[in-house]
């Protein structure tokens, strides 16, 4: 069976062999991203409605072994190089030259990454198999719910991250409690995600990521953008710095059928309104992902 290319609409958490280290081709990394699994497990605290993490079947792996996921690491970062031997295999050899280069390294996966125990180890040690194999332009990007930066281990690897080309991408896909219990699907409070990341982009600047869709064919309201916008506002007002929001859409089929994608100019209707309510630069990700498409089935449990 042929291998097919890296595909923007398609994020298996699955490469060869390995089991903790993946790389994709990411819409918003606008190249490949070299993906850390730090929940193969797939436990998370959030359970969102558009997340692919297909929960109804059992992992294949329930610990991280550090040695097993630095080597994976270096394996393919070797092999991403320039002139290096994956630029040649089926996966990496047809995508266009300008997506032909490691765009970061991220901390994503099946779960939530700052909910790993030993967060503050692996990253560095990750980051120094990254610097030791001369990638020095790609970022050290942590794709998170917020939910951890107030843990002591997590602050500590946040400040490491800060010395070594990192970045935060920070969920937030509601303005209101209602709405994120509706999208992320979770009893985590929201008062609290919205804390911790006041707390963390008082200390640096971060990038917010928000998704929208649609959910039983219902766009979000106009209300609910509003107070979306207001709550980017608040972030802003009281010292913490916003460096970009990317609103996007689904583009990979979801967890529920509920969910569908957003019009493109939907989108784009949601990041002007970012950028004239807040002054927050905006950038906009497109999907095409109809209704009837979730890999879990037709709604989330606590409906």
């Amino acid at each position: 069976m042929a291998t097919a290319p890296l595909s923007e609409s398609s994020h298996p958490r699955t490469f060869r062999e390995n089991t903790y280290v993946y790389p994709v081709l990411s819409r918003r990394s606008n190249g490949i991203s070299v993906g850390v699994n730090l929940n193969p497990d797939k436990v998370c605290n959030f359970d969102c409605i558009y997340c692919q993490v297909d929960r109804s079947k059992k992992p294949q792996e329930y610990f991280v072994g550090l040695p097993k996921l630095l080597d994976e690491l270096r394996t393919v970062l070797t092999g991403l190089r320039a002139g290096g031997a994956l630029w040649k295999e089926p996966e990496f050899a047809s995508l266009p030259a300008g997506k032909k280069r490691v765009s970061d390294i991220a901390f994503s996966g099946d779960g939530e990454p700052t909910t790993f125990k030993n967060f503050s180890q692996v990253v560095k040690a990750a980051v120094g198999v990254k610097e030791a194999l001369g990638f020095k332009e790609p970022k050290v990007v942590l794709i998170t719910n917020a939910t951890g930066f107030d843990r002591p281990d997590v602050r500590d690897g946040l400040s490491f991250l800060d010395q070594h080309n990192g970045e935060i991408w920070a969920k937030l896909d509601a303005g209101t409690l209602e709405y994120f219990r509706v999208i992320d699907n979770t009893e985590f409070p929201f008062a609290k995600v919205l804390e911790n990341i006041l707390s963390a982009a008082k200390e640096r600047p971060v990038v917010i990521q928000s998704c929208f869709m649609r959910v039983r064919g219902a766009s979000p309201s106009s209300d609910e953008i509003a107070a979306f916008t207001a709550r980017l506002d608040e972030i802003k007002k009281q010292g913490g710095r916003i460096a970009l929001v990317q609103v996007y859409t689904v583009a990979r089929d979801p967890a529920y059928s509920i969910v569908s994608s957003l019009d493109d100019a939907e989108v784009d209707a949601i990041a002007t309104r970012v950028t004239q309510a807040t002054g927050i630069p905006t950038r906009a990700y497109y999907g095409h992902v109809p209704e009837g498409r979730g890999v879990m089935g037709a709604a989330p449990k606590s409906e």
